[in-house]
C-alpha cells in the first residue's frame, strides 16, 4: 500500500486508510486535511507531483485548486462587508460605476457573488490569454447585457467570476484580488495560499493532469448560456503550467495552495470568523452566507444547487455525500473540495493534481468526506 505522510487523529485513520487506497489507485498526489473545533486533527499527503512519478508530493508541494479559489475571493468580499465598505445589497454600480450599463443596473453585489447576476462568461470571442488583461476583461463584462434577468435563477461564474468581485473589490481598497489575499488573508492567517503564484514556489508545483476529455453532445444547443459560459473561454488544463498563468489575478481559478493551507485560511468560515489568533469576521457577517439568493436549477450546472452569498449550501443533491446541516461548501474542477460546517465546527479541504471526470467532487473526494464524518459519528 502507497506510503501517506503527515499526522492524523486516532479517531481518522480511515481518512489515512482512504488516500492510501485511492494512491494505489485512481490518485497520483494529493492531500487532506481537517479541522475540528480549532484543532487540526488530519493533515496527510502522498503520491507524486508528476505524471512519470518521480517526484514526491511533499508538505510543501501545492498546486492550481481551481475554483477552491472563489472560497477565498468571497471571504475577502466579505471582510469588506464586515467593515462596512460593501453592502451586498448595493447596486455593483455605487462601487463600480461603468457596470451599469446595458440593463445592469440593478445588478446588486450579491448576485455577482452567488451566481445569479445575468453575466456568468464573456462574450465571444473571448480566449483564457484575454483574462489575463485585467483592465480589459473588466470593461468587456461591463459593456454586456445580461443573459436572464438578474437575481432570478443562478449561472455558474465559472471563470468570470474572480473579475466581477475582484473589480469591486479593487476599486473599494486599491488592491488587487491577489494582493488583498496576500496581505490580509494568507499573509495574517499564516496560510500557504495564493491567487497565482510567486516564480519562487514554482518548483513546488504538482501540475493538474487533465481529466478524461468528454464526450461532444451532438444536441447541444451552443446558444443556451451553458455551452455560452463554457465556450466564453472554453478553459485549459495545459494553460495552468504558463508563466502568463500562474502570474494573472484570476479569482476564480488560479488559487494555488493544497489541503493545509486551504484549511487555514477557510476555516476561519467555521470558526465564527476566528482562527489562529486573528479575527476576519463577526457571526452577523457570517449568518449573511446562509442568507438563500437561488434554489433550483443551475442554468450553467444544469443541475440542482443552493447558492447563499458566496458559497454553495446544502442539501446538494449533485453531490450527495455532503451532510445536511448549516454548511457552506464549493470545490474546483476536477475534484478539489472544501466543507465548511458550522454545526459540528468542522473544515474538510482537500486538494489533488490528477483531476477526476467531474466538474465537482468525485469518488475520492466522497471517500475521504465519509471517512471524516463516519468518524464523528
Amino acid at each position: 500500500m502507497s506510503q501517506v505522510h503527515g499526522s492524523c487523529d486516532d479517531r481518522f485513520t480511515a481518512v489515512r486508510d482512504a488516500l492510501a487506497r485511492n494512491l494505489d489507485g485512481e490518485e497520483l498526489g494529493a492531500s487532506v486535511a481537517v479541522d475540528l473545533d480549532g484543532e487540526t486533527v488530519v493533515d496527510l499527503w502522498g503520491g507524486y507531483r508528476d505524471q512519470e512519478r518521480t517526484t514526491p508530493w511533499t508538505q510543501d508541494t501545492i498546486v492550481n485548486v481551481w475554483s477552491t479559489t472563489k472560497c477565498v475571493l468571497s471571504l475577502a468580499a466579505l471582510m469588506l462587508v464586515d467593515r462596512g465598505e460593501l453592502d451586498v445589497h448595493a447596486p455593483v454600480g455605487d462601487y463600480w460605476p461603468e457596470f451599469s450599463a446595458k440593463g445592469k443596473k440593478n445588478v446588486e453585489v450579491r448576485h455577482l457573488m452567488s451566481h445569479t447576476s445575468g453575466v456568468p462568461a464573456w462574450e465571444q470571442p473571448f480566449s483564457i490569454r484575454d483574462m489575463y488583461d485585467w483592465e480589459t476583461a473588466c470593461e468587456r463584462l461591463a459593456a454586456q447585457r445580461p443573459w436572464w434577468e438578474p437575481g432570478t435563477a443562478s449561472g455558474y461564474h465559472a471563470a468570470n467570476q474572480g473579475h466581477l468581485v475582484g473589480e469591486v473589490i479593487r476599486r473599494i481598497t486599491g488592491r488587487t484580488v491577489k494582493q488583498f489575499v496576500a496581505e490580509q488573508i494568507a499573509g495574517p492567517l499564516g496560510a500557504d495560499f495564493q491567487v497565482g503564484a510567486r516564480e519562487a514556489d514554482w518548483g513546488r508545483i504538482a501540475p493538474v493532469v487533465p481529466p478524461p476529455r468528454p464526450e461532444a453532445d451532438p444536441d447541444a444547443d451552443p446558444a443556451s448560456v451553458a455551452m455560452r459560459t463554457w465556450t466564453g473561454p472554453v478553459m485549459s488544463a495545459k494553460a495552468t503550467t504558463t508563466p502568463e498563468w500562474r502570474a494573472a489575478d484570476l479569482g476564480a481559478l488560479n488559487g494555488h495552495s493544497n489541503a493545509r493551507g486551504v484549511l487555514d485560511v477557510l476555516r476561519v468560515v467555521t470558526l465564527g470568523g476566528e482562527a489562529g489568533g486573528r479575527r476576519l469576521l463577526s457571526q452577523e457577517t457570517i449568518d449573511l452566507i446562509f442568507d438563500v439568493q437561488a434554489d433550483g436549477v443551475d442554468l450553467v450546472l444544469e443541475a440542482p444547487y443552493t447558492f447563499g452569498i458566496g458559497y454553495a449550501l446544502t442539501p446538494a443533491p449533485s453531490v450527495p455525500y455532503l451532510p445536511e446541516g448549516r454548511v457552506a461548501w464549493w470545490g474546483g474542477w476536477g475534484g478539489s473540495l472544501v466543507v465548511m460546517d458550522l454545526d459540528r465546527r468542522l473544515t474538510f479541504s482537500y486538494m489533488m493534481n490528477k483531476m477526476g471526470a467531474g466538474l465537482l467532487g468525485s469518488e475520492r473526494a466522497e471517500s475521504y468526506l465519509r471517512a471524516v464524518y463516519s468518524a464523528l459519528d
